[in-house]
């Protein structure tokens, strides 16, 4: 929990907002990331893969959203969670 109230803080875009794409993405990322290390020790969890596909399409969506309506934040926030595309 404290580390999702870390990420929020991080990349919200005034004081009170939680739901912004940039927030979204970044919350979406961190969660990516923990499922991805637990699949590399866990192979035949198929179900968290499938949980991991979904949550890597949901962030792609997001940030093809994001490119779309402000594509100078897409660059900065693509480069600060260092995420390809």
């Amino acid at each position: 929990m404290q580390e999702k109230s870390k990420t929020i803080t991080e990349f919200r875009t005034h004081d009170k907002d939680t739901g912004s794409p940039d927030v979204q993405i970044a919350l979406l990322t961190e969660r990516i990331n923990n499922l991805t290390e637990h699949l590399q020790t866990n192979k035949k969890d198929f179900s968290s893969r499938r949980g991991l596909l979904i949550l890597v399409s949901k962030r792609r969506r997001l940030q093809e959203y994001l490119k779309r309506k402000d594509e100078p934040r897409y660059q900065v926030l693509t480069k600060r969670l260092k995420i390809r595309k």
